[in-house]
């Protein structure tokens, strides 16, 4: 008996891995440099933010660019490969050849099934990304937020703010700068020009200096044409500049005060603010990136400031 419970005792006990984390509910693959997409807040619960973004998206989606329909891009190629197949036919001993077949047609069929929207990982809490195929955010969310700044009419519960992602890059300084070199020349290099303000928000990123940041990003614009200028309070053209992890996700969109910092919640609300403008003096549709800006002449300052949000550097972990 002695034996049996010193035997218990030396047996070396399993070894321990931690828990993956968990997918988000409804992604497929992660945030990454490259994509173009719609960034969403929600109040805690990303499963029903994921289904009230799908709905709505998929309502103003079907208004601007028609009943959604999956890609064909490898199609041709498929047919195209059929003769290829056939003469391959009496080589399937070749284990290499079976083996490249099998995997083209993994490729093709995934990229057949690619949808129009497809929420992915963001890599942060109460954070939504949802990737777009054929569309254009920046027009496709300010579509959206001025039907809604119109009819007054509340479409959502869970979902908080909807911004649209025109760019992603890594979120280094470098990167970052770079980047926006080019990223910004539709709406602020020469003749283009406006006046500006730029958002900043990280989530769990602790190496970035916001205001690092922000004077890198504001000298790009001024590089690009010095009439450009900052303007705190309503500003043309607003830059919103989202961290996540080691990702920058850019755009530039309009109304931004007049759609309330592009929040669901607020827009349909009526209040004071909606005195600096109503729907019908809303921007044309979208982020017209031919349109030349109107400048409203402000005094320049050194550093714009993000003025409205609440917490400009939220560096918590999930």
């Amino acid at each position: 008996m002695a034996a049996v419970e010193a035997s218990r005792k030396r047996r070396s006990k399993a070894p321990f891995f931690p828990a993956t984390k968990r997918a988000r509910p409804g992604g497929s693959g992660q945030l990454e440099p490259g994509m173009r997409g719609i960034l969403i807040t929600c109040n805690m619960n990303e499963r029903k933010c994921v289904a009230e973004a799908y709905s709505l998206l998929g309502e103003y989606g079907e208004q601007l660019y028609g009943p959604e329909q999956f890609t064909d891009q490898e199609e041709s190629r498929v047919s195209g490969n059929e003769e290829e197949e056939e003469e391959e036919a009496d080589e399937d001993d070749d284990a290499e050849a079976a083996l490249k077949k099998e995997v083209d047609q993994i490729r093709t069929s995934t990229e057949q099934k690619r949808r129009r929207f497809q929420s992915v990982e963001s890599g942060a809490n109460n954070v939504v990304f949802i990737r777009t195929l054929g569309v254009e955010p920046e027009k496709l969310v300010h579509h959206i937020l001025k039907d809604m700044h119109a009819t007054k009419k509340k479409k959502t519960r869970v979902i908080l703010r909807m911004l649209p992602v025109s760019g992603t890059c890594k979120a280094f300084v470098d990167d970052m700068k770079q980047y926006s070199e080019t990223f910004f020349e539709p709406w602020f290099k020469s003749p283009q020009k406006g006046t500006f303000q730029i958002v900043y928000k990280a989530r769990n990123n602790s190496h970035l200096s916001r205001e690092k940041v922000i004077t890198e990003l504001a000298g790009v614009v001024g590089h690009l044409n010095p009439e450009n200028k900052v303007d705190l309070n309503n500003p043309e053209f607003t830059i919103v500049v989202e961290i996540i992890k080691n990702i920058c996700c850019l755009s530039v969109v309009k109304d931004y005060v007049l759609f309330r910092k592009y929040n669901l919640q607020e827009v349909v609300k009526s209040g004071k603010t909606d005195c600096q403008g109503d729907a019908s003096k809303a921007s044309p549709e979208g982020n017209s990136k031919g349109d030349k800006a109107v400048v409203e002449n402000v005094g320049s300052q050194d550093q714009p400031e993000d003025k409205f949000e609440e917490k400009a550097n939220d560096n918590h972990e999930d």
